[in-house]
């Protein structure tokens, strides 16, 4: 007979219905509020028991603009630098589409953008 090793927590056993592997995308400025949604996210798959890898941290994009603080030429050549940083995390799940519609139904904080992308 055949000795089967033991399941890993978050792995779904017999799955009755057509699953896929789905990539979660979140995006945001705020890290707090993204991190936030991730955690959210990820123990609500833990609770439908499937199968999560993530969060994924993808390097932080940095916006730079660098201005002229004076509003006509003249004066003393001073600049002001503004930057905005986006930050991104990837979740991987092994679901059905309705499961991840009822995970992905939790209020998402302002700010926060999901793309949710389906391969087979």
């Amino acid at each position: 007979a055949a000795t089967e090793a033991p399941m890993k927590m978050g792995y779904e056993g017999g799955p009755a219905e057509a699953t896929t592997r789905i990539r979660i995308t979140l995006t945001s400025r705020n890290v707090r509020s993204l991190e936030k949604v991730c955690e959210d996210l990820i123990s609500g798959a833990k609770d439908k028991m499937l199968k999560v890898k993530g969060p994924v941290r993808m390097p932080t994009k940095t916006l730079r603009i660098t201005t002229r603080k004076s509003p006509c030429g003249n004066g003393t050549n001073t600049w002001d630098a503004f930057e905005m940083r986006i930050h991104k995390r990837l979740i991987d799940l092994v679901a059905s589409t309705e499961t991840v519609k009822q995970i992905t139904s939790i209020s998402i904080e302002p700010g926060v953008e999901v793309e949710v992308t389906i391969s087979d």
